[in-house]
């Protein structure tokens, strides 16, 4: 009943003061933050969102893509330690969703999939074509070690991004999958450092 009466109480408040007021009037509102909710919609389906969700969205993408081809690499070599390959089957079938859950919020936001990362140059842990031709170029358990010391780097920019996420994203579901990816990657980060360390 309480939450009843405070949500009511709530609808009110913002009713009234969207009657008393317009855009002009509120010089304090951050340009950044953005709550896009159709009028027929409940609290729960609201999306607010600000300028963190869309650069994590923006480059976790093609950040998690690369993962997956890199995976797709050491999957179609031969020799490589079932260990490692059961490793890369594991991050594509965890990135992939999250690739198309990424594009879907996206889209809800109305931002396109490209932005300026030049500040972020070097700090994300994407492979370099070098790299990743480097990784295609080898075979069996050279294969599966240079895929292990590469995906760490690629891990731990990833871990990188998503902390920033947890600590400035605004939109819940985001800011959910960044700690995820923060768990889950910390936790494959240590698996390939043992799996490198008895190979």
């Amino acid at each position: 009943m309480k939450r009843m009466l405070v949500t009511g109480l709530a609808l009110v408040t913002v009713a009234t003061l969207a009657a008393c007021s317009s855009p002009e009037d509120e010089p304090g509102t951050d340009p950044s933050v953005t709550t896009s909710q159709a009028p027929d919609d409940d609290a729960e389906s609201s999306t607010e969102f600000n300028d963190a969700d869309v650069m994590f969205a923006q480059m976790m993408i093609p950040h998690h893509e690369q993962a997956i081809e890199m995976s797709d690499v050491v999957l179609a070599t031969e020799g490589v330690d079932p260990q490692v390959t059961e490793l890369a089957t594991r991050i594509k079938e965890a990135q992939g969703p999250e690739i198309e859950q990424l594009q879907e919020w996206m889209g809800a936001w109305g931002a396109d999939g490209a932005g300026d990362h030049s500040g972020h140059g070097g700090m994300d842990g994407m492979m370099s074509e070098d790299d990743v031709q480097a990784l295609d170029d080898a075979e069996g358990a050279d294969a599966g070690r240079l895929f292990l010391e590469q995906m760490i780097v690629h891990h731990e920019g990833a871990i990188e991004m998503a902390e920033v996420e947890v600590e400035d994203g605004l939109h819940p579901g985001a800011v959910e999958m960044a700690q995820a990816v923060v768990d889950t990657q910390s936790e494959e980060i240590r698996t390939m450092q043992d799996l490198l360390a008895s190979l």
